[in-house]
């Protein structure tokens, strides 16, 4: 067994490395004054326009309100019905029907993410949106979900909350779609030391509405012009993304070199099926997550405990499709026009190993290396 325990996730590395430089942001804010709304929150925005060579960014305080600001901004309402994967963290759908309008569940393709030749027969009269989530960093093809959004006249929200710096054909995901949703919650690629979230998009009347939803709907002090929120990012989490932002090529290049080293040591164990990337679907591993084979001698629940006895956390992203969670028992709430057979079936056979932007690859061997043993392989 491993001495030391083998996290799921770990910021102590990080710490260590840049901590200083984010102090000493986070000293030039508290000298400032300014906690809301001041220049580390503009000059990160700008920045990270740049880095996805889009118009326009706007800072929220998480990714969730990322989602929920967009469709707001398009103007989706009760009874719009917008697709998306029922296989994919609660948020996704969450806002559709925070929004009264309807979630319509597609089923998942062999790499997770939405099967994009299945939406098509889900869309309706009553279809204005679909929201792909480029799950794990495992980038969707946006370019049959763009085909598919100009023929029927649909919006397309990008839920890259798991997937900075991921990129389709070369391209960047969160930039094809009339807005990219983010979050920076602290495990993603680019983490905040909170909650944090921020949204693309190429379009000037869609960046001014997002711009007043995000402060309770005014864009001039006191003078307020609809329904809005209260989704400010602070200084504080603007400025220690400033830092990060400068390492996420380190921090992701890292990630695929993990990723990299446990397709090498795994690609003999024909028990289980390790994610696939390209040059193509460029993946940066937000998570690194396994599928159980079903010609596998022991299942995905008595894995985990293995490797738990090994010293190994992991984690079940995740272990409920959307449709099955109690809030959508009431079937009048979400909709199913096909089976979702693999979305149902893959929750019962994922598990996510250790990955993050500091693992050691010493870890991702022994991890690796741990789950062959215990398959005999």
């Amino acid at each position: 067994m491993k001495a030391q325990k083998i996290k799921l996730f770990d910021l102590k590395k990080e710490y260590e490395e840049i901590g200083q430089e984010i102090l000493e942001e986070i000293r030039k804010v508290l000298e400032s004054g300014i906690f809301i709304m001041g220049k580390n929150v503009e000059q990160l925005e700008q920045e990270l326009a740049n880095y996805f060579n889009v118009k326009y960014a706007i800072t929220v305080n998480s990714g969730t309100d990322a989602l929920l600001i967009s469709l707001k901004a398009l103007g989706i309402r009760e009874g719009d019905e917008v697709i998306t994967t029922p296989f994919t963290f609660f948020a996704t759908a969450e806002v559709i029907s925070n929004l009264k309008a309807v979630p319509v569940f597609v089923d998942i393709d062999d790499n997770f993410n939405i099967d994009v030749n299945l939406i098509e027969k889900s869309i309706t009269d009553k279809t204005k949106a679909i929201i792909p989530v480029h799950l794990f960093g495992l980038p969707v093809n946006m370019e049959k979900i763009m085909e598919i959004a100009k023929k029927y006249n649909l919006y397309v929200i990008e839920d890259v909350a798991q997937a900075f710096g991921a990129k389709y054909k070369g391209r960047l995901v969160g930039t094809f779609g009339d807005f990219g949703a983010f979050s920076c919650f602290p495990t993603k690629n680019l983490g905040a030391y909170g909650d944090a979230g921020f949204i693309l998009t190429n379009d000037q009347e869609l960046y001014k509405k997002s711009k007043m939803l995000k402060v309770h709907g005014s864009i001039k002090k006191y003078y307020h012009e609809e329904f809005g929120y209260n989704s400010r990012m602070d200084e504080i989490q603007a400025a220690i993304l400033k830092v990060k932002l400068k390492y996420i090529e380190k921090f992701n290049n890292h990630r695929i070199k993990a990723a990299n080293l446990y397709n090498t040591i795994l690609s003999k164990n024909l028990y289980i099926t390790t994610p696939k990337a390209s040059d193509e679907f460029y993946h940066v591993y937000h998570q690194y997550t396994i599928k159980v084979n079903d010609n596998s001698p022991i299942d995905r629940d008595t894995l985990k405990k293995e490797l738990e006895l090994n010293g190994i956390e992991t984690n079940i992203y995740y272990p409920y499709p959307l449709h099955k969670l109690p809030v959508y028992l009431n079937k009048d709430n979400y909709k199913v026009y096909h089976s979702l057979v693999r979305a149902e079936e893959l929750c019962n056979k994922v598990l996510s190993l250790p990955m993050y932007h500091y693992i050691s690859l010493d870890d991702v061997e022994y991890v690796a290396n741990t789950i062959n043993r215990i398959f005999n392989v």
